[in-house]
């Protein structure tokens, strides 16, 4: 990590380290006492001693890594204030996913924002993101280039809608990310009227039915396992994007493939993985959202990470920033 105005944060093997409150953030190793910004896979890990983070993503860590979560762990709630060590903590909404949060942590006065993963665009799903003055602010940068810039997700989603009505002999197979975006797909749909039963891939399951436990109405949800694949013409069927192309998807009839990615903006990577009905649709902000959310917060100095650091970095240089990159490895964009 570049020298910035922070002298008690550090990079180590294991992730970024608070010295003073002696606590990792979203740790890539298991180590004694973590922080967890949400409970996608590259962030909550499991082994680790003790973990603090929202009620949800606590609850959805235990799903899914069972005994093998934490050995402890300490639900905090929206604005409650915390003191580990000399450091003070808040915590405030980051509007990714369910239970996605943001740590205020406050060292002798100075304000250090980390704010995970975020996006600024409603989402029924999940609290919406909450800015807040700091003095330092750790963002993400997944989709961190200007050529980024998410179109309505409703319209996105109405695209669906329009293809199941108009190709009534098909199968549409589409490919989400487990936790997030299937359910975020789904409260969409239901939005737009479609009241039909929502097929979903095994993988998809157990989340779900977290999801509609904690309020969150995704209407009728069934599995597709052991469907005769004749009733599912003409049906909605949610499978993990890795199983688009496995052995899984082939007893399905007229396919018609799609997938829910802010990645579906690239052409490309729409023919490489050969989908014919790419929706874009991100749990991320982009470009203006994460320049937006700069200027909101007010922070005099901007670390970045995971994503493309290198041209907001130079963006925010040259717009009286000081900012430099994070690079923190083991941060996966693929799935969001």
């Amino acid at each position: 990590m570049n020298k910035t105005n922070i002298n008690w944060l550090i990079k180590k093997k294991e992730g970024l380290y608070c010295i003073p409150g002696d606590f990792f953030i979203d740790p890539i190793l298991p180590v004694k006492k973590a922080l967890i910004t949400h409970a996608h896979t590259d962030h909550a890990r499991p082994n680790n001693q003790f973990v603090l983070s929202s009620k949800n993503t606590i609850d959805l860590m235990k799903l899914r890594y069972g005994k093998n979560c934490f050995k402890s762990s300490q639900v905090c709630k929206f604005r409650e204030n915390l003191n580990i060590n000399d450091v003070k903590v808040r915590v405030y909404p980051a509007g990714h996913i369910l239970g996605s949060i943001q740590f205020l942590i406050n060292y002798k006065g100075y304000k250090l924002l980390v704010s995970g993963d975020y996006k600024r665009m409603y989402d029924q799903t999940c609290d919406s993101y909450q800015p807040v003055n700091c003095d330092t602010f750790i963002t993400e940068a997944t989709f961190g280039l200007p050529i980024f810039k998410h179109p309505d997700d409703k319209e996105e989603a109405k695209k669906l809608i329009k293809s199941v009505t108009e190709n009534k002999g098909s199968t549409h197979l589409i490919g989400v990310y487990a936790l997030g975006k299937c359910q975020r797909l789904i409260c969409l749909l239901r939005s737009l009227g479609y009241e039909d039963t929502i097929y979903l891939h095994g993988a998809l399951i157990k989340i779900s039915e977290y999801y509609s436990k904690n309020d969150i109405k995704l209407g009728k949800i069934k599995s597709a396992s052991g469907k005769n694949p004749e009733k599912l013409i003409n049906k909605i069927i949610l499978c993990p994007p890795s199983s688009l192309n496995d052995k899984w998807s082939q007893k399905f009839i007229e396919v018609i493939k799609g997938y829910v990615s802010g990645w579906m903006r690239i052409r490309q990577r729409v023919k490489q993985k050969n989908i014919e009905l790419p929706i874009i649709i991100s749990d991320h902000a982009d470009w203006n959202e994460i320049l937006k959310t700069i200027k909101d917060v007010n922070a005099s100095e901007v670390l970045v990470t995971h994503g493309r650091e290198e041209a907001l970095v130079s963006h925010l240089n040259n717009h009286n920033y000081k900012s430099s990159a994070l690079n923190l490895i083991g941060f996966e964009d693929e799935n969001e």
